[in-house]
C-alpha cells in the first residue's frame, strides 16, 4: 500500500460503528408502471433501480435517523448519553426548525450532545463526515454521531416519471471516535460546490424566495425539479475528477482500494467512475437496485451493505464519492479500522 499521509494533528478520527435503516414498505418498478408512463426495463437500463423503500404516512426523517442511530450505537455497545455531537445531513428535515438533529437528540435521549443539520443534498453525508472528523481531530470531542437521512418521498411528484422512479427513503449513521495507536482512519477529502448548477436540480418552493402559498402548491414548486441530462453530464465528469484528485494527492491508485463506496444515484455513473479509476467491479459497492437514491442516506446504507456482504474489511483503503444538488461534489479517502 503506497499511502502517503499528509501532515496531521496528533489526533486522527475513525469510523468505529455503522448502522442503517430503511422503512419496510416497498415501491417496485411494477408498481410505478401503474402510476406513470414507464416500465421496468426502461428504469433498470437507465438507472439500475428495481425497487425503493418508502415511509408510511406520519413517519419523518428524524424517525429513520433514530432507527439507524440506535443500530449504530448498539453495535458499538454504548448508550446515547455518551454522545457529544449529532450531525444530521438531510434535505428533508422534519420541519424548517428546529433542526432534525434536535429532534434526534431528544428521541435518542442523548442529553449531553449538541448538534445541527447540514444541507448538501446527495453530498450531505461526506460533508457531515468531514465536519465530524475535524471535531474529533481538534480534540474537542471523542464521540460524534454522523447521520445521513432523507424521506425523499415527501418531496417527489409521483406523476413526474423523470423523478419518481429515482428516489427512495432511508438513513444511515456512523460513529466517529479517535484512532487508537497504529490506526489511520480518515485520511483526506476533496469537496467543491458549483452554484451555477442550482437551476438543474432544486426544490423551488418553501424557502424565503418562494414561501408556501396556494400558488406555489398549485405550480408544484414543493417537489424536486431536475434537468436530468445536465445533472448526468456533471455527475459523470465530477465523480471522476474528485476521486482522481483525492487519490493522486495521496499516492494511491484505484487498484489499491479495497472498496469504492459511491453515492447511489445511477448505476451507469458508478461503473463509469470505477472503470476510469481502474477498479474491478467486485470492489464497487452498488445497492441502488434495492434502495434507489436515498440522497444523504446512500453512502452509509452502502457501507452497511458492504459489511453485510463481507466486502469491507479492517485495513482496507476505502474511497467515498458523491455529486449532488447545488451542485455539490465530495470524495473521501479513509482506512477502515473496524
Amino acid at each position: 500500500m503506497s499511502l502517503t499521509l499528509k501532515p496531521q494533528t496528533s489526533v486522527r478520527a475513525k469510523i468505529s460503528s455503522v448502522g442503517a435503516y430503511v422503512p419496510p414498505r416497498l415501491l417496485t418498478n411494477a408498481d410505478l408502471e401503474k402510476m406513470v408512463e414507464t416500465n421496468d426495463q426502461w428504469i433498470v437500463d437507465r438507472t439500475g433501480i428495481r425497487e425503493r423503500h418508502l415511509v408510511d404516512k406520519g413517519v419523518a426523517t428524524s424517525d429513520l435517523a433514530v432507527e439507524a442511530a440506535k443500530k449504530c450505537l448498539a453495535k458499538r455497545g454504548i448508550s446515547a448519553s455518551e454522545l457529544e455531537v449529532i450531525i444530521v445531513a438531510t434535505v428533508t428535515p422534519d420541519m424548517l426548525f428546529p433542526s432534525t438533529a434536535c429532534l434526534v437528540q431528544d428521541k435518542l435521549g442523548a442529553k449531553g450532545a449538541w448538534g445541527f443539520d447540514l444541507s448538501a443534498a446527495c453530498s450531505g453525508f461526506p460533508y457531515a463526515l468531514q465536519v465530524g472528523t475535524k471535531l474529533v481531530e481538534s480534540g474537542a470531542h471523542k464521540k460524534v454521531l454522523v447521520i445521513g437521512a432523507d424521506v425523499m418521498s415527501s418531496i417527489i411528484d409521483y406523476t413526474d416519471r423523470a423523478t419518481c422512479v429515482i428516489f427512495g427513503d432511508g438513513a444511515g449513521a456512523v460513529l466517529l471516535e479517535p484512532c487508537a495507536e497504529g490506526e489511520i482512519g480518515l485520511v483526506d477529502y476533496w469537496h467543491e460546490i458549483d452554484g451555477s448548477g442550482a437551476v438543474a436540480l432544486n426544490m423551488p418552493g418553501g424557502g424565503s424566495l418562494n414561501p408556501a402559498t396556494c400558488d406555489t402548491v398549485e405550480k408544484k414548486m414543493h417537489y424536486v425539479h431536475q434537468d436530468g441530462q445536465a445533472v448526468y453530464k456533471f455527475a459523470v465528469r465530477k465523480m471522476v475528477e474528485a476521486t482522481e484528485t483525492v487519490l493522486n494527492r495521496n499516492g494511491v491508485t484505484g487498484k489499491e482500494l479495497g472498496c469504492f463506496i459511491p453515492h447511489q444515484a445511477n448505476k451507469r455513473i458508478i461503473l463509469a467512475t470505477a472503470e476510469r479509476l481502474g477498479m474491478p467491479e467486485s470492489s464497487v459497492i452498488i445497492n441502488i437496485d434495492r434502495y434507489g437514491n436515498t440522497t444523504a442516506g446512500t453512502i452509509p446504507l452502502a457501507m452497511q451493505t458492504a459489511l453485510d456482504e463481507g466486502r469491507l474489511k479492517k485495513g482496507d483503503l476505502v474511497l467515498l464519492a458523491s455529486v449532488g444538488a447545488g451542485f455539490t461534489v465530495g470524495a473521501t479517502l479513509l482506512r477502515w479500522e473496524m
